[in-house]
Order: structure tokens, then C-alpha cells, then sequence
């Protein structure tokens, strides 16, 4: 690749980075804490590649003009590597969805994590308790205080069919989209049942009751919510839980 193309390749990345560290995108690739790093990295790539960029043009300014015989081939062929930057500036690609919860779920993993070694908070007051996905999921499975009886929750998540029934999902991230897994809610009860026809990824915030004893290892630590309440939200600016 001649030194031209790799310092205008410099520079589209590094504009690529700031875009989407800017507008939000780059919630659909890693954690909102890691947007410093990636408007950092961004700005370093372009004073990098504006300095050598210029360093060139005024090198070559006082250059004798070079044979382009021997380098027509190679540069067009390197050329090709600005298409992926250019699909970061103009295409926003979705979060993970229903595809990667079923996924997930065919390889046979299984959800709720390990046992926490402290107790749980004490949920807040309220007739309606706002939760994560991950917070009810891991409560449902390990509180040993069974803190969600009896108490009403409302939950944010996407639309997941498995094996006819209909689950709330999200996806959940250590680092970035890469090591995602998801977390999921059995939606039950007569309020279920007009969601037996919702798409798949339609994002819903729900209310609803744990179903006690439905977190058992045979359904991957994975608990049923009665349905009181769904209404049909926008996706969330950022997708993923943590």
C-alpha cells in the first residue's frame, strides 16, 4: 500500500471513530464508558494522519515525479480498503437481537451467572419497581430472600420467540458487542397473549409479577413474568445492558 493511501485510510478512520463516538453509534460496539477511549483514539488518528498528509504534499512538491508504471495495480488495490470505513460513516449497523438470544440459547447456555457473594439491596418503595432485565433475572434465581413475590416490576426488553412462547430479552455486555449474552423473561398470563403476535425485536416495556419457583435450572435460570401491562417503546440509545 503506498503511503498516500495509508494516511488518507488514517485519516477516514479516525473520522469514522469520531462520528460514531459523537452521534451515539458507538453504543452498538462497546460500553457508553469507553466513549473518552474511543473519541481519543479518533483524534489521534486524525492529527496523525493530517500531519503526515501534509508532510507528504510538501515533500513532493520539491520532487522529481516518480514512474507510476510499477504501482497502478497496488494502489487501486488498496484503495478497496476505504469501502469498510465508508460503511461506518454510512451505515449504522442494528444491536444484536432475537437472532443472537437464539442463537445463544442452541449452544446451551445458561443464564443468572454465578451465586452473588453479598446479599441483595433491599428493593425500592413503590407500587411499580423499575428493574434491568439483568437485575429481575439474577433477583428471580438467586435472592434467597425472594424479594420479587408480591412485588410488580416493570421491565424493558425486545421481543424473542422460542419454542411458541414469548420472551423479553436484552443483551448484555462486559466489554463490547462481542462478548454479548443475553438475559430473558417468559411473558405469561392473559396480557400475554395478544403479544403471541408482536415481531420479533419490537422493543416493549412491561409490567408484571415474578412467577415464584419458575427460576429452576431446567429452564436456564431463566423466570416467568404474569403480564399486567405492555406497551410497544422505541429501542433504547443504548441497547445493551452491563
Amino acid at each position: 500500500m503506498r503511503r498516500e493511501t495509508q494516511n488518507v485510510l488514517l485519516v477516514l478512520l479516525g473520522g469514522a471513530l469520531l462520528k460514531i463516538g459523537l452521534n451515539g453509534d458507538y453504543l452498538r460496539y462497546v460500553k457508553a464508558s469507553h466513549q473518552p477511549w474511543l473519541l481519543g483514539a479518533a483524534v489521534v488518528m486524525l492529527v496523525l494522519g493530517g500531519v503526515a498528509i501534509v508532510r507528504d504534499v510538501i515533500v513532493a512538491r520539491d520532487a522529481a515525479v516518480a514512474d507510476h508504471a510499477g504501482h497502478h495495480h497496488d494502489t487501486r488495490s488498496a484503495w478497496l480498503l476505504v469501502l469498510p470505513v465508508l460503511a461506518v460513516f454510512l451505515i449504522a449497523p442494528p444491536a444484536l437481537g432475537s437472532d443472537s438470544v437464539k442463537r445463544d440459547a442452541a449452544a446451551g447456555a445458561v443464564q443468572g451467572g454465578q451465586r452473588p457473594g453479598s446479599p441483595f439491596e433491599p428493593l425500592p418503595p413503590g407500587e411499580v419497581v423499575p428493574l434491568t432485565m439483568t437485575e429481575f433475572v439474577t433477583r428471580a434465581g438467586w435472592d434467597a430472600e425472594n424479594s420479587l413475590t408480591g412485588r410488580t416490576v416493570t421491565l424493558t426488553g425486545f421481543v424473542v420467540r422460542e419454542a411458541g412462547d414469548t420472551m423479553l430479552a436484552r443483551m448484555v455486555i462486559g466489554c463490547c458487542a462481542a462478548d454479548a449474552s443475553p438475559v430473558r423473561v417468559r411473558l405469561v398470563g392473559e396480557a400475554a397473549e395478544p403479544l403471541g403476535v408482536t415481531p420479533e425485536d419490537t422493543w416493549l416495556t412491561v409490567t408484571g409479577t415474578v412467577v415464584p419457583g419458575s427460576t429452576t435450572q431446567e429452564t436456564g435460570f431463566r423466570p416467568d413474568l404474569t403480564v399486567h401491562t405492555a406497551r410497544e417503546v422505541r429501542e433504547p440509545a443504548d441497547p445493551y445492558e452491563s
